[in-house]
């Protein structure tokens, strides 16, 4: 970490391995209807950050990207979501994402600023930059005012 302030903090990621590191923390950390929200350009690292937080819930399957089927449920010690609305052009369609948000699970969901109406009043938001081929910037910033989200914030 090389940046906070009171709901930002920014880390200088150098490797794969550190990116699933901080995942891993994050996903140690997680309550149920935590709502996690990335953006970042393609192959920045969004996936393998969920790895990392899968890998926190004690996920062993295989965690890949739902680009294809727009969401894939991963069992562990809560539910993990992970959704991936690259894809989705009209958020008022019928596809019901919000039921996820609070299903007392963990969601997490890859290109978000897709669906920035659906969202809920509060959670988590990571901006992953990327820097070089191996170096990242994440920008994990809280949105709204939830206290326990702040907390997590706060323990990374």
């Amino acid at each position: 970490m090389y940046k906070m302030n009171k709901n930002i903090k920014t880390f200088k990621i150098n490797n794969v391995d550190e990116i699933i590191a901080l995942g891993e923390k994050i996903g140690r950390l997680a309550i149920p209807n935590l709502v996690i929200t990335m953006n970042g350009d393609l192959g920045a690292g969004k996936t393998t950050m969920t790895k990392g937080i899968a890998k926190g819930l004690g996920i062993t399957k295989i965690v890949n990207s739902p680009t294809f089927t727009i969401m894939k449920i991963y069992e562990g010690r809560m539910m993990l979501y992970h959704l991936d609305v690259y894809r989705i052009t009209n958020p008022d369609s019928d596809f019901e994402l919000e039921e996820y948000f609070e299903n007392d699970g963990l969601c997490v969901i890859e290109w978000a600023d897709q669906i920035k109406k659906l969202l809920p009043d509060s959670y988590i938001n990571i901006n992953i930059t990327r820097i070089s081929e191996n170096e990242r910037e994440l920008e994990i910033s809280l949105v709204g005012n939830n206290l326990k989200y702040q907390e997590i914030i706060n323990c990374l």
